[in-house]
């Protein structure tokens, strides 16, 4: 089974969600972060399960998008690259998402 990786971002993406969440409901902020780790889990055993996200940006083609478990709404957003799963975001699927990965590489060009 690949590795896992999953950037520094996701887990303040994941805060953000949880958070977010937990201000409605407290318990279904916890089923969102074990929602996750499970479908994690699940994109681990079956790397090509996501749909590719259809980005033009030569270095966003492989970029794939799979829903969390049970919360439709949000979208795990990663590359498989050899035996490792670059885990590169989670997002609300009404975010632009193009943009904010397009900004992030810009930024990574930079250093």
């Amino acid at each position: 089974m690949p590795k896992l990786n999953k950037r520094a971002v996701v887990i303040q993406d994941l805060i953000d969600i949880a958070t977010y969440i937990s201000q409605d409901n407290l318990d279904a902020g916890d089923r969102f972060l074990y929602a996750v780790e499970a479908t994690f889990q699940q994109i681990a055993k079956l790397p090509g399960i996501g749909r590719f996200s259809g980005f033009t940006h030569p270095r966003l083609t492989q970029v794939r998008q799979f829903p969390v478990k049970g919360f439709k709404n949000y979208l795990i957003y990663y590359q498989v690259q050899e035996d490792i799963i670059d885990i590169m975001h989670v997002f609300q699927g009404s975010q632009n998402i193009p943009t904010i990965l397009q900004q992030e590489l810009k930024e990574e060009d930079q250093e």
